[in-house]
This record gives C-alpha cells, sequence and structure tokens, in this order.
C-alpha cells in the first residue's frame, strides 16, 4: 500500500507541470489572438469591408479604449485558466472576477450607493410603526416583539434574499434586471403576460414618485428633535417642507452626471450607514441577546394570529416596509452588475438584522418604563441610542433619505429604457454618461419624476400623510413579479418549482397587499391614481402601435421601381430636392414601406435625383457606426440602415452626408452638380431635404372604439413627449412633417341628398396626366392603385411621345 501510495503521489507530482503548461499555452494563445485582432483593429485607418458597409476613422479615444478592453479580457482569461486547477470554489471566484458577474470594490461602492438606499431607510420607522399599530410601547410584550422581529426577520430572507438575490437576479435580459426585462424574455408564452408587467411596471413608476417625497421628508423632520433646533422648527413650521425641496431639487438636478459618478459619492456614506446601524444594534443587543428566539418562524405566526396582536392582519402592512426597496436590487442590477449585488447583500442584511434585534432587545429593556409608555409617536431607533450618537443619527438618516430615493430614480430610467423598446412608452432622447450601457439618463423622466415629487409634497405636506399612501403600489409590483418569474422558471423545464415558488410568495405578497389596502382611505387612492394614469399610457401606446403595424404594408421592388423610374426620368415635374430623405422605423430592408410611395406620390409628385430610406439601430457597443445600404439595382433608390453604439451621437443629417460623398465617390450615387456656386456643402452632393411622416386617424375609418381612443390618446402622448426632429438633430434642415392618413378600411359616408330640384347628371371621367393629383394611388388598396399608376404613367409618356 505505501509503495502505491508513493507512485501515485509521484505520478500526481508530474502531471502537474504539464497541467499548468497547458493552462499557460491556453492563456498565451488567447493574449495572441487578442492582440492580433488588436493590431489587425489599429492598423486599418477606414474600413472597407463587405460591400455595401461602410465605416470610419477610429478616434484617439476610441483607439485607446480599444486597447484596454483588449487587456482586459486578456487579464480574465489568464485569471479563469489559473482558477481551473482549484476546484468549484476557485471557478466561483474566478466568475465574480471576469464577465456579467464581475466584482470591483469600485462598483461595489457604487452598488452601496445606487441599490441598498430604500431598504436601508426601513429601520427608521418600521418599529414605529408597529409601536403605533399596537397601541404604544405599554401594551408591548415579549410575545410581540419577538413575533414582529421573526415576521421581519422572515419576510427580508424570503422576500428580499431568495425571491430576488437568488431567484429573480439569475434571470437577466443581456445584463438587465426589472419587471420589463423579465418580460420581454417571457412575451413568445402569451400575449396575457404584457397585463401583469404593464400593471407591475406601472406600479413601480408610481411608487417612484413616493419615495423620494416620503424617504427624504421623514428624515428631515428629524431635525425637529434635536434640542437646539426644537425651537426654531416650532417658529417656523413650514421650515421642514422648504428644505425637504431644495434637497429634492438639487437631487434631480445632479442625475445627469450618472449613476457611477453618483454612487462613487453616495457609497462611502451607505457603508457609514449601514456600519453606524450594525453598531448601534449590537450595543443594544448587550442588554438581551435572547431576542434572537426570534429566528424561530413560529413566534412570527404565532403573534400574527394572536388576540393580542391588536393590529390584527394589518400587521402584515407594517412588517412590509421592512422589504421596499427589494425591487429595486432586481431594477438596478443593469447599473452596478450582478456579481456586485451579490458581493455586498450579505453585509446590508447583517447590518439591517442586528439593527433590527438592537430595537427589540430595546423594547423589551423599556416595557415598564413610565417615560416611554406615555410618549406620543415613539421610535426606538432614534431612542435607543444616548443624546450624543442621536445627532449623528439625524445627520446620517438625512443622508440615507437622499440615498434612498436615488435608488428609485435610477430604477425607474431603467424600467422607462425597457417599456421604450416594448414600444409601451414613446421614444424618449436617452443619455449615457458612463461607458456602461445600463448606466442612462433620460431628462424627460427625470423632469416628470421632479415635478411630480413636488406635488405629492404639496398635496400632503409632511411625512406623516405621504407614508398613509407608500407601498401599496409597491405590493402590486412584487405580486406581478411573481407571476411573471413563475411562468418563466415553468418554461424552463423547471415545473416543481415554478409550483412552490409561485404558491409561496404569492400568498405571502397577496397577504401584504390586503394588509396595505388599508392605506387606501388614508392615501393611498393617491398612489392607485398614478398607476392607472401610468398603465393607461402604456396600455394606449402599446394598443395604438399595434394598429399601425396591422396597417403596415410593405412593397416589392417590381411594384415600386418602375412608378419611381418613370418619375424619376419626368423632366416636366420640378425637383422638390435633390435628395429626399425618409426618416423610418421599420427594419425591413429588402422592401419598401408604402408609407413613402403614398408620401412621394400624394398631392404633388415629389421629384428627386435620389430617395432614401433611413433607419436606426441602437446597439449594445458603445461605440459602433455603421451602416449598410441596399439600393436595389438602381442609382437614385437607396435603403439605409444605421447601427450606432448608445455612445454615439444620433446626429443623421452628418451621417447622410458622408454617406452620400462615399456613395458618390464610388458611382452609386451620381454626382449632383449645380448650375449655382455652393459655399458651404460639397459641391457633388445636391440639396437634402427630411420627412417624417405621422399617421392620423380618419373619421371615416373602420376603427373600434377602443382602437379609436388608443390611436388617439398615443398621438395626443407623442405631441406631449417630443419629436425626432429633435433626437436626430434635424431642427437646423427645416424637416417636413407630413401627415398621411391611417391605411384602414373606412365607412362609406351616406349619399347627401340634392334639394335645389335639378337633376345630378354624373361627369365623365377625365384621363388623367402624370402630374394630375388625382393619380395617387388609392391609400385603401394599395397595390392595386400602383398597378393602375404605373400603367396610366406608361400610357401617358407613350402619348408624349407620339406628339
Amino acid at each position: 500500500m505505501a509503495e502505491s501510495d508513493k507512485q501515485a503521489e509521484r505520478a500526481q507530482k508530474a502531471a502537474k507541470p504539464q497541467k499548468a503548461q497547458k493552462t499557460n499555452a491556453k492563456a498565451g494563445a488567447n493574449k495572441a489572438k487578442a492582440k492580433q485582432e488588436e493590431e489587425a483593429l489599429l492598423r486599418a485607418d477606414t474600413f472597407t469591408n463587405a460591400p455595401k458597409v461602410s465605416r470610419r476613422t477610429l478616434t484617439k479615444e476610441e483607439r485607446e479604449a480599444i486597447a484596454k478592453q483588449r487587456e482586459a479580457e486578456t487579464r480574465e482569461a489568464e485569471k479563469i485558466a489559473s482558477a481551473s486547477s482549484k476546484g468549484r470554489l476557485g471557478r466561483w471566484w474566478a466568475r465574480l472576477q471576469s464577465g456579467p458577474d464581475k466584482v470591483t470594490w469600485g462598483m461595489a461602492i457604487v452598488a452601496l450607493g445606487v441599490v441598498y438606499g430604500d431598504i436601508g431607510t426601513s429601520p427608521l420607522y418600521t418599529a414605529q410603526t408597529f409601536l403605533a399599530g399596537q397601541g404604544g410601547l405599554g401594551n408591548v410584550d415579549r410575545e410581540a416583539v419577538l413575533g414582529m422581529l421573526s415576521l421581519v426577520f422572515w419576510s427580508i430572507t424570503l422576500i428580499t434574499t431568495v425571491k430576488y438575490v437568488l431567484i429573480a437576479m439569475r434571470i437577466d435580459n443581456n445584463g438587465e434586471g426589472g419587471i420589463f426585462a423579465l418580460y420581454s424574455l417571457i412575451r413568445k408564452y402569451g400575449a396575457w403576460l404584457a397585463i401583469p408587467a404593464m400593471l407591475g411596471g406601472a406600479a413601480f413608476l408610481a411608487d417612484s414618485v413616493l419615495t423620494p417625497a416620503v424617504s427624504i421628508s421623514s428624515a428631515v423632520e428629524g431635525l425637529q428633535t434635536l434640542p437646539p433646533l426644537e425651537q426654531l422648527f416650532d417658529e417656523n413650521p413650514s421650515l421642514t417642507l422648504m428644505i425637504t425641496v431644495v434637497i429634492i431639487v438639487i437631487l434631480f438636478s445632479v442625475q445627469s452626471r450618472g449613476t457611477e459618478s453618483i454612487g462613487k459619492v453616495f457609497g462611502s456614506m451607505v457603508l457609514v450607514w449601514f456600519s453606524f446601524l450594525a453598531v448601534v444594534g449590537v450595543v443594544n443587543l448587550n442588554n438581551d441577546w435572547s431576542v434572537f428566539a426570534a429566528l424561530n418562524p413560529m413566534y412570527g405566526v404565532k403573534f400574527l394570529f394572536s388576540p393580542h396582536n391588536a393590529a390584527g392582519i394589518a400587521l402584515m402592512g407594517t412588517v412590509f416596509l421592512s422589504t421596499t426597496g427589494a425591487e429595486a436590487l432586481y431594477s438596478d442590477m443593469g447599473h452596478v452588475g450582478r456579481g456586485n449585488i451579490y458581493f455586498t447583500w450579505p453585509f446590508i442584511k447583517i447590518a439591517l438584522v442586528l439593527n433590527y434585534f438592537g430595537q427589540g432587545a430595546w423594547m423589551l429593556n423599556n416595557a415598564r418604563n413610565p417615560q416611554f409608555n406615555t410618549m406620543k409617536s415613539l421610535n426606538p431607533f432614534f431612542q435607543m441610542m444616548t443624546p450624543n450618537v442621536r445627532y449623528l443619527a439625524v445627520i446620517l438618516s438625512v443622508t440615507a433619505g437622499v440615498i434612498a430615493s436615488q435608488a428609485l430614480i435610477t430604477g425607474a430610467f431603467t424600467m422607462v429604457s425597457e417599456a421604450t423598446r416594448l414600444n409601451w412608452m414613446p421614444h424618449l432622447q436617452v443619455r449615457y454618461p458612463a461607458r456602461t450601457r445600463g448606466q442612462l439618463y433620460i431628462p424627460v423622466v427625470n423632469g416628470v419624476l421632479c415635478v411630480s415629487t413636488l406635488a405629492v409634497l404639496a398635496i400632503f405636506k409632511d411625512s406623516e400623510h405621504i407614508s398613509a399612501a407608500y407601498g401599496l403600489a409597491l405590493t402590486i409590483t412584487m405580486i406581478t413579479t411573481t407571476v411573471l418569474l413563475g411562468v418563466y422558471l415553468w418554461y424552463d423545464r423547471k415545473r416543481v418549482g415554478a409550483i412552490v415558488f409561485t404558491v409561496l410568495f404569492l400568498a405571502i405578497q397577496i397577504m401584504f397587499f390586503i394588509a396595505s389596502m388599508a392605506k387606501f382611505l388614508h392615501g393611498g387612492w393617491f398612489t392607485c391614481l398614478l398607476t392607472i394614469a401610468i398603465l393607461f399610457v402604456m396600455y394606449t401606446w402599446n394598443e395604438g402601435t399595434k394598429l399601425e403595424r396591422a396597417q403596415r404594408r410593405h412593397m416589392r421592388p417590381k411594384d415600386f421601381l418602375p412608378a419611381l423610374d418613370k418619375l424619376h426620368g419626368d423632366f416636366r415635374i420640378p425637383y422638390f430636392a435633390d435628395n429626399i430623405v425618409y426618416l423610418t422605423s421599420d427594419s425591413e430592408t429588402k422592401r419598401l414601406d408604402t408609407d413613402i410611395f403614398f408620401s412621394i406620390f400624394a398631392d404633388h409628385p415629389k421629384r428627386a435625383r435620389a430617395w432614401w430610406a433611413v433607419s436606426v439601430e441602437t446597439t449594445d457597443e458603445p461605440f459602433t457606426r455603421e451602416y449598410s445600404v441596399e439600393n436595389f439595382g438602381t442609382n437614385y433608390i437607396f435603403r439605409v440602415r444605421f447601427r450606432l453604439g448608445f455612445k454615439v451621437s444620433q446626429s443623421i443629417p452628418a451621417y447622410i452626408h458622408q454617406i452620400m460623398h462615399d456613395l458618390s465617390k464610388t458611382g452609386e450615387l451620381p454626382k449632383q452638380k449645380s448650375i449655382y456656386p455652393k459655399v458651404d456643402a460639397d459641391p457633388d452632393i445636391g440639396t437634402v431635404r427630411y420627412v417624417l411622416v405621422h399617421k392620423a386617424l380618419m373619421p371615416e375609418s373602420k376603427v373600434s372604439a377602443r382602437g379609436a381612443l388608443s390611436l388617439q390618446a398615443k398621438y395626443a402622448i407623442r405631441h406631449v413627449a417630443g419629436s425626432p426632429v429633435k433626437w436626430f438633430g434635424l431642427a437646423p434642415y427645416n424637416p417636413l412633417i407630413e401627415v398621411q392618413p391611417l391605411f384602414v378600411s373606412t365607412r362609406r359616408p351616406p349619399r347627401l341628398k340634392r334639394t335645389d330640384g335639378t337633376k345630378t347628371v354624373p361627369a365623365p371621367t377625365p384621363t388623367r396626366s402624370v402630374a394630375d393629383p388625382a393619380a395617387v394611388p388609392d391609400p385603401m388598396d394599395t397595390t392595386a392603385g400602383l398597378s393602375r399608376l404605373v400603367q396610366e404613367l406608361d400610357a401617358a409618356m407613350s402619348a408624349e411621345e407620339k406628339k
């Protein structure tokens, strides 16, 4: 046995260098390949790849960014290779250091500032609300305290840790989280899934309006408890509201700097805040460590249904306050990365549990203290500290309230961005302050949230009244997220797990919802009103988009080329412009949208040297600048598709001019020389006119009442939300905004009766000429109209030639 063990040991030692050589060789090969790709990329001054594709010269900054990215990829490959021999734990740690789950100290600090602000303010008011529901500290015994602590601990564990951190965050859409990202993964399984997704998203956005108001106002009101400031606030009751308004305005003003810069500042503060929560909790736990008996869930169940529970089922509404902010972990995943949330959550949960249990120990030790039994609005969070420490607590709580607002604001940006991709909201201008696409800023949303939050303060005045509406909307979001997660797990072949997950969490969250409904008449109506308003915008925009897409028709080249060829060569019609550029959202590149053809021939035909149909696709890469061109075998009609990175400015006129210049050099576009001198443009490129087509519903259109309402609402929202003229930088170029009827079937109007006694004689059908506006194809029968138009054009040209 000893000899065989020695031989095995020698064989193992001999195998280690070979394994290390293979690992080093693999890492070296990856590094060499990356270096070759980098050198090939940096050698190219311009990109001349496949036909009909052109790319422009890289800037110095982009070259440096590409080189750094290649170096980072090489280092990550080496880390993974070196960790492969360290077993499962080594591979897990390697994944946290690379790929989508990469953990860095800097982004971990950002995660603290962006993600955990909301859930970090829960200890400020959860225990206070519990005592108010039980009638004060004098009516609370050991059974009540342990029951409350047990419900809080297991709610945080089940809702936040299990549901969101361990299950939901494993399901992402290209790194993005949130209810809309989840829906985009499962919408193929049923159209009905849009209903819970819209409802949950609307409720989350409604809650995003209330969170800054309630968290900041409640923290600022803590200044009133400081003895030096007590008289000042008594003499100036509106001072609290004024300070809250100033803080909120400043908070929304700095959003354009991006969550990374904000998170670095807030992150260190949140680290101090949670450390403070943990330390204060431990100090009070030294008086009574027995409160950890509440880790037994039976204490919570017994007290919930106990006759000593004065609040009844409404107690769950109080317990739910400890989980507010859990949804933000999932929705903000794209801002900071999943790995950084995995890495920081254990510290956050430990700090929260220590503080809650510390408050519980303080309540047990002071339950019979007459000083606290008669105190109105007793808050154990502040009372368990010495007066000197309380000053620091108030300052930190104000900071935490601001950070809690930031968590919901960043989540709202992500939510609206996802809704836009799903065509549930209008296309809004999005900015990316950082290199990561998940870190975004939407000016319109930021402005709406700021104004709405100030409106909430104007209506409710203080945190006591705002908190009456707080939390109800978030329970709706959690319920709908549970439904969508259950559907995902079901179709992911985890049938048993899907059933257990859905039943368990729906039972818990429906109980939270029923308990929160008690808030409806005390301010919850405002949350419901906001949710319904946002849901109306999503639903009508989605329905209107579906109706528009249902009427969209595409034309094959053989259908539109003859007519355009005739118009292109008809010298009797003056040029509308040398180049007419249509901006379209249509992704079809081999066929032409009938809206464009209708625009060209409607009323007075728009003759041009070249017609352009242009669409823009935003890529996940930051600096992509590509385009493809389909010319349909002609030199006068071009279908252009841009692929622009999310960090690239979408200045369409500049790119269109470059494409025209490129195609003119290759001979694909004939030179457009003018007899007049041009002082500010390429002499080979003629005039350019941009056209945007907007749809309108005609009174006689055959559309259901619901469909008509959706279309009218969508067009009204589009008018308010903004125009592509601003998004694409077209304002200086005087674009033509053309309104076209929606191509749907129409009702024939009733025939009019003539009353002057003269008989109506049908007029003879006139012969239509090429330039006759009546030669426009029938919008209700586009294909037939085009065929008739081509035939009439041929006949008219033949008649002219004979003359």
